[in-house]
């Protein structure tokens, strides 16, 4: 089986998928597309056992798929830009601050809750866990997942001034997760005899967070020269893809963070003021329903691959007991790590009440903690981690992003009350 026949499969399961939603489910893109998609695989194991025809077929496709690289390598870069490109610039702008503090002290501080607690836990539940990679599972699980976050926000009715920090916060944390992530798994990679020198993870760190907003910023401002100096809609549709595609490769190639890159450049290519200047009314049209497509077509593939990788998991009854206690512990710590940045912020921005309570629900995590998860070797306990992160998923998905909406509307109500 060819790469072009698997792409083939993908896409047809996630169109006939996406229609059972629409015309059935009626469920937000994401939460539906993934429902479907793991009862479906539910539905492929209990044929097996007459059979196994369908499941040799679905696991040989997932074997064929490095998730972790079709993702954060290729899929993650388009799918950062297409969001950064519709995201309120000057909503962002006037909530930068916050957004900045969530996305850096809030992912730092819940990494560190995070691995201290469930390293904790892990000890009660006999599963005899170095702390280093517990530290591991808190930098991947505690980035929220712009992926999931921007689908499902768009209906859940939640306020312009905290969706911008919602989603401005997504986006930019999960470059610094990401690169947080690697920070501590070269460290755990150098093993109990191994040096670590400060310096280095320093360097690393700043190499990949600025080097990659800088790129972004080369990115965005020549994407924006170009298109200003020409009036072609094809073209410059070809111009945002080349910026994507190209400044990916330039990012991976001088080791840069290529999702705040690409963050970056969709927040300036995507701002009102270099709309109205580079772009007439039909390009400005044509690139942002281009990009919408793009996002929905790679979203269904994403989210029809995080319900098949099912097939990969080891369902220890530990492992599972340890997932399930994870969505609380994961949950207080987000709201944890927040508090220090929202108290400091809140009178100077005129913050939403009970604006804690909504980012810690609506900070969705994704298939981003997955392909993390999954790029962890044996030694730092894949099977273990990879369970809790997709049990962590799944409800952070299905549970939090089919009630957000409907605290959102809670909360409101309980506002004018008051």
């Amino acid at each position: 089986m060819d790469y072009f026949l698997i792409i083939t499969i993908l896409v047809f399961l996630a169109a006939t998928f996406g229609y059972i939603n629409v015309r059935f489910l009626k469920l937000p893109t994401t939460i539906g597309l993934m429902v479907i998609t793991i009862v479906f695989t539910l539905g492929v194991f209990a044929i097996s056992y007459f059979d196994t025809t369908l499941l040799d077929a679905e696991k040989y496709i997932i074997t064929q798929i490095d998730f972790k690289t079709v993702l954060l390598d290729i899929m993650l870069s388009f799918l950062l830009f297409a969001g950064a490109l519709h995201t309120n610039f000057n909503q962002l702008k006037i909530q930068r601050w916050p957004v900045l503090a969530f996305s850096t002290v809030g992912v730092l501080t819940s990494t560190f809750l995070v691995g201290i607690v469930m390293y904790l836990i892990l000890q009660l539940l006999n599963l005899n866990i170095d702390f280093i990679y517990c530290l591991l599972f808190g930098a991947l699980i505690s980035p929220t997942d712009p992926i999931a976050v921007l689908g499902i926000l768009k209906k859940a009715g939640v306020p312009k001034k905290l969706e911008t920090k919602i989603v401005g916060e997504s986006l930019f944390n999960d470059g610094v997760g990401v690169v947080v992530f690697l920070t501590i798994f070269q460290i755990a990679s150098l093993g109990e005899g191994g040096e670590v020198n400060p310096m280095d993870i320093v360097v690393l760190f700043s190499q990949e967070v600025l080097g990659g907003i800088a790129l972004g910023l080369f990115l965005g401002w020549i994407t924006y020269r170009l298109m200003k100096s020409i009036d072609d809609y094809d073209i410059e549709v070809i111009l945002t893809l080349a910026a994507v595609m190209g400044g990916t490769a330039v990012a991976q190639h001088f080791h840069l963070s290529a999702p705040l890159a690409m963050v970056t450049a969709g927040l300036l290519v995507g701002n009102d003021t270099v709309r109205h200047s580079a772009m007439s009314q039909t390009t400005e049209i044509y690139v942002d329903k281009f990009w919408e497509l793009i996002d929905i077509l790679l979203n269904t593939i994403l989210f029809v691959l995080i319900g098949m990788e099912m097939l990969v998991l080891t369902l220890k009854g530990s492992y599972v007991i340890a997932g399930l206690i994870a969505i609380p512990v994961i949950l207080i710590c987000r709201y944890s790590s927040l508090l220090l940045p929202i108290t400091f912020f809140k009178k100077k921005l005129n913050f939403v009440p009970k604006t804690n309570l909504i980012m810690t629900w609506g900070g969705l995590r994704g298939g981003i903690s997955i392909a993390l998860a999954l790029g962890l070797t044996s030694e730092m306990h894949r099977d273990l981690f990879l369970v809790i992160t997709y049990i962590v998923v799944v409800f952070s998905i299905i549970v939090q992003g089919l009630t957000v909406g409907a605290l959102v509307k809670k909360v409101a109500t309980e506002t004018e009350v008051d």
